[in-house]
């Protein structure tokens, strides 16, 4: 990885971090995306610390923001003339329905059109940069989920795990739509399941909601940060998955995803409306 250049969302904090750290630690220049200036500027002086590299840079957005993704895509693309590695990594779990500022249910908004959007802004450049990357994050959560498309904000019945449940197969459904349209752009897209991990997600809730999470990774046999980022930093730098696109993983290896994701009908009403709903 060395001298490649990679962006990671996400990334101030959990997952995330974990693995800009342990690509910069492979040689691998490092921009780090997320919301938070304090956070952003401690986790890049925790990497640097750590890995002994100087080259990692914290890119603030708001993810949940389409014009703030669109400014981060634009400020990558004035920043750096390649980019080898798209991770897409910021995700949230939320106990309520609430709306981002471009009134899309949040949990959907920031894990999958966040996602979606990003990508479509970098995709010039990865394909100048070929042989490139990109890797979403994505969860086994989605294989609980089915995609409604008369109500895929959850407008009504809105539960916790639904919405992120759902969230998790879009990334997926997103995943192989999106490797189709790359054939032979020497670019890939791969997804993962990063594993149930011990982090700081869904901290962003209330109390009650807040100690059930803390209280699962506690109890569930929760694996770490460093440990979750594994999967994730396989599909950024691995030689041997260097030609493969258009698969899900977990610890490492190219597994079936949930059933439904295979659906071409569904993932293209999926990318349709979601270029819709980032107005593209």
């Amino acid at each position: 990885m060395r001298d490649k250049m990679v962006l990671v969302t996400g990334a101030t904090d959990g997952i995330g971090k974990e693995t800009a750290r342990q690509l910069a630690a492979m040689g691998a220049r490092v921009l780090i995306a997320g919301r938070n200036e304090e956070k952003g500027a401690a986790a890049v002086r925790d990497i640097m610390a750590t890995t002994g590299s100087t080259q990692v840079e914290f890119l603030r957005a708001d993810l949940s923001v389409q014009a703030e993704v669109r400014q981060l895509a634009s400020t990558v693309k004035n920043r750096v003339d390649r980019l080898d590695v798209l991770l897409n990594n910021a995700g949230v779990l939320m106990f309520r329905r609430e709306e981002t500022q471009d009134g899309i249910e949040m949990t959907f908004g920031v894990n999958h059109l966040n996602y979606f959007l990003l990508t479509h802004e970098l995709l010039d450049l990865l394909k100048a940069s070929a042989p490139a990357r990109i890797v979403n994050v994505a969860s086994i959560a989605h294989r609980r989920a089915v995609l409604d498309f008369d109500d895929l904000q959850l407008n009504t019945g809105f539960r916790a795990m639904k919405a992120y449940s759902r969230s998790k197969l879009a990334n997926v459904m997103f995943t192989y739509a999106l490797s189709r349209r790359l054939a032979g752009s020497g670019v890939t897209a791969n997804c993962l399941h990063p594993g149930f991990v011990r982090t700081h997600f869904g901290q962003n809730n209330g109390l009650v909601a807040r100690m059930g999470v803390a209280l699962a990774m506690r109890f569930g046999n929760a694996i770490s940060a460093a440990q979750g980022a594994q999967t994730s930093v396989f599909l950024a730098s691995a030689p041997e998955v260097a030609a493969q696109s258009g698969l899900y993983f977990d610890e490492c290896k190219a597994v079936k995803s949930n059933q439904v994701s295979y659906d071409r009908d569904a993932q293209e009403r999926l990318w349709d409306v979601s270029a819709s709903m980032v107005g593209l």
